[in-house]
């Protein structure tokens, strides 16, 4: 691919759109349960402005750990062009400048902190310490903790509990037991992704030392998780049902059906570059959940 150094071109790819579903679904969950509960409320205390930061925010953090990830990869050398079996990195295709990848990161941390200051008016000083708790572990998960075979975790943390729960208490200043299951439901279907992109690395990821969950319990073990946080989602999703919200419960299958045929396509593929269509599918299935659950909440 010819791509012009430090172009819009160069940054947009450094940025990894495509990962954004990730950003969106969970603050899509939070929003779409708040908007259906502050009906419940004298005033219906709604605010979009607030919703609009919440999302903005996410988005921010997004690329500044897709940035943060692509240098420091390419810094300790677990990105390798000759070896690299996942989409091109920036860094490592010499696309932008290492100096100059530096000063982004600070400008779109900067700018995170910046879009997530003005829900302190929303939900209190406490945005404070969440939005610098977010800040500290997008840098840490790629320096130290993804080493560690943490990803997943940090993943049911800051793209399930984090933003679908801050998300509805931004609005609300509360939590409920079905935003909790909620979110950790979201949190499951969204590391799908991350297995999926570890199961494809297994090999190179265990030679650079970087011990993820595929490399600790092994690729059949890994299937496995891969399917199962797909049926657990699912089966967490009967806190809607229980609450009467029937669509909720019942659109999200369509979601599993498309995330079982993902699972069967990589059973098949096993290994190689042409597992990236099973990440560019886990994506859409993520998205897809996503919106189906948002719209099964406010049909409920």
């Amino acid at each position: 691919m010819e791509v012009k150094k430090d172009s819009l071109k160069a940054w947009l790819l450094a940025a990894r759109p495509k990962t954004l579903t990730g950003a969106a679904v969970p603050v899509m969950i939070g929003l779409a349960l708040a908007w259906q509960d502050a009906k419940l409320y004298e005033g219906d205390p709604f605010n979009w402005v607030a919703a609009a930061l919440c999302l903005l925010f996410a988005f921010i953090m997004q690329i500044d750990a897709n940035f943060i990830n692509d240098f420091v990869d390419y810094a300790k050398g677990t990105d390798d062009r000759e070896t690299r079996l996942g989409p091109e990195r920036a860094c490592t295709q010499g696309w932008v400048s290492i100096e100059r990848m530096k000063h982004i990161i600070a400008a779109t941390t900067c700018l995170a902190c910046l879009v997530g200051l003005p829900l302190v008016s929303y939900g209190g000083l406490e945005m404070v310490l969440v939005g610098l708790v977010c800040v500290i572990f997008c840098f840490l998960y790629t320096t130290h903790l993804s080493y560690l075979g943490l990803g997943d975790v940090l993943v049911l943390v800051f793209f399930g509990l984090v933003p679908v729960s801050i998300t509805y208490y931004v609005q609300l200043h509360t939590f409920t037991c079905e935003v909790i299951v909620a979110s950790l439901a979201t949190g499951l279907v969204i590391d799908a992704l991350l297995l999926v992109n570890n199961f494809r690395d297994r090999d190179t990821d265990r030679v650079a030392g970087k011990n993820t969950i595929v490399v600790r319990i092994g690729a059949k073990a890994t299937l496995g998780c891969y399917l199962g946080v797909g049926i657990a989602s699912c089966v967490l999703g009967g806190i809607f049902a229980l609450n009467g919200r029937w669509w909720a419960f019942g659109l999200p299958f369509a979601y599993l059906l498309l995330h079982v045929l993902t699972f069967l396509k990589m059973k098949r593929i096993w290994s190689g570059r042409e597992l990236n269509r099973c990440l560019s599918e886990t994506a859409r299935n993520i998205f897809m959940y996503g919106l189906l659950v948002s719209i099964g909440i406010l049909l409920g």
